[in-house]
């Protein structure tokens, strides 16, 4: 733990925190032909340069390659579904498995007179594998320690997510109905349904991740499936202080904020790390505390010993049983917590939230979608107003600048890297207007050549509103990590 002014003391030590059959889908949509060119319209193309006529056999051998490999594979996967006994696969070794695939796969290539070598053979019954016992063609990309972010639009075009930037793979599905079927794999495995009728749906597969997927008609050129990975190692305040995220002073800050149990929200847009960030943030709290989770989908890795999580439920497929945050909010007021933490407001729970926050539960946080400290404190006031509570707008932000002490600003910048762009205190009301004070900042300075963003992290020479808050704790932080970097 990141402890630079923390008081001596001694430290506890915490202790370390199927697929179902696959079914039927509908055939695939026929794709629309294309327009033919007009005989009379002149196409102009530019010459192939020396190097791409050199390089062209070769990519179309490569690409024929390709398609025969594919026709192979699914001839030996109707192959597999012949012979396998589907239902028994759950409890098979992986080892016996394996085995069961490579010697039906010998025999099919066998009979269809097709030589492969030893390395063509191998790749090919692993893909069999991941077809059978994983997410077919999506396997490699889950099992990529670098890949962040997994996005299909369609079976011909899938993204992925690497260090903040968005590139494009060379894996593919067979055609939509491959692609269907390896959705439905998913959602059934948590008992749920995607079709026509019911045509987006929100999961957690095995590991964690986060899954969405739209099909059509909704999904106009093809099936749209979001993944947002679960981190298995999740990044401390250390680790985030080394990668840049923000600075030591600035983590000195957070600890003294958090183990002196102000209230936090982590405001950010998609994918800004407001999730690793609220993570990083609960590693300052003591574990002598209880401490209640409620998520949509449960990612967050404290390592505390005394940690109750929930996750809401959606309805199932008659439209029944649905636990919302707000129902998990409610019960866990009665369950003594000393802090709670929501893995995301975005509605009628704020209230609820805010009213925790409030009534002695001090040193709660949670994460909301906005741009600013600023834009955050309205989102919250446009949430209230979407949960029908009626009360006037000075009522409405009194309640907000009692409820919450410190917005935190996560952003993701433009060349990709993730920064913590402002620290912000709320100091009560002026008026009708919430009075805030920024403490820490990040300032863009320019571009490098290479589009690697030049900025530093500054404090703003504003003394905290909770000084002496932190002070009483024992929290004495210096002067020092107040005064603005000077030019």
């Amino acid at each position: 733990m990141f402890s630079r002014y923390k008081k001596p003391g001694p430290q506890t030590a915490q202790p370390k925190g199927s697929s179902a059959p696959l079914s039927a889908v509908a055939p695939q949509a026929a794709a629309s032909p294309r327009a033919a060119t007009p005989a009379s319209a002149p196409v102009h193309r530019k010459p192939l340069s020396p190097a791409a006529v050199a390089a062209a056999p070769a990519g179309d051998k490569e690409r024929k390659r390709k398609e025969r490999m594919s026709e192979i594979k699914v001839a030996l996967h109707k192959r597999l579904l012949e012979n396998l006994n589907l239902a028994a696969l759950e409890n098979a070794p992986e080892k016996e498995l394996r085995a069961e695939i490579a010697a039906i796969s010998s025999e099919a290539l066998a009979e269809m007179t097709v030589a492969l070598n030893a390395s063509d053979r191998q790749a090919l019954n692993q893909e069999l594998y991941d077809e059978v016992m994983g997410l077919g063609p999506l396997e490699p990309l889950l099992k990529d320690e670098t890949v962040n972010d997994i996005l299909v639009n369609g079976p011909q075009q899938i993204f992925v997510e690497r260090a903040g930037k968005l590139e494009l793979t060379d894996i593919t599905f067979k055609d939509e109905r491959h692609l269907l079927r390896i959705i439905d794999k998913i959602v059934s495995a948590v008992g749920r349904r995607v079709d026509e009728s019911n045509p987006y749906v929100d999961a957690r597969l095995a590991d964690g991740s986060r899954f969405n997927a739209m099909v059509p008609p909704i999904a106009v050129d093809g099936s749209l499936v979001s993944i947002r990975k679960f981190k298995k190692d999740k990044l401390g305040i250390d680790d985030l202080v080394r990668f840049g995220a923000f600075t030591e002073e600035m983590a000195a800050y957070l600890q003294a904020a958090v183990s002196t149990r102000l209230n936090v929200i982590v405001s950010g847009g998609t994918g800004s790390g407001k999730t690793t960030t609220l993570n990083a943030l609960s590693s300052f709290i003591d574990n002598s505390e209880r401490i209640l989770t409620i998520e949509d989908t449960a990612e967050l890795q404290l390592q505390q010993i005394h940690v109750g999580r929930m996750e809401s439920r959606p309805p199932n497929v008659e439209g029944k049983g649905a636990v919302t945050q707000r129902d998990c909010l409610r019960n866990a007021l009665r369950m003594r917590p000393d802090r709670i933490i929501v893995g995301e407001t975005r509605g009628e729970e704020v209230i609820d939230m805010l009213q925790a926050m409030n009534t002695g539960h001090d040193g709660s946080m949670t994460t909301i979608h906005a741009n600013s400290a600023r834009d955050g404190i309205s989102r919250l006031e446009n949430m209230v107003s979407m949960a029908g509570i009626e009360m006037p707008i000075k009522a409405m932000r009194s309640q907000i600048a009692s409820a919450v002490n410190l917005i935190v600003q996560a952003s993701r910048l433009q060349d990709g890297s993730r920064r913590m762009t402002s620290i912000t205190e709320i100091t009560g009301m002026e008026g009708d207007v919430i009075s805030m004070q920024e403490i820490f900042r990040y300032e863009r300075l320019g571009l490098a050549p290479d589009g690697k963003i030049i900025g530093r992290f500054t404090a703003t020479g504003v003394r905290s509103h909770y000084s002496d808050r932190f002070r009483q704790w024992g929290y004495d932080l210096p002067a020092s990590i107040y005064e603005p970097v000077q030019d």
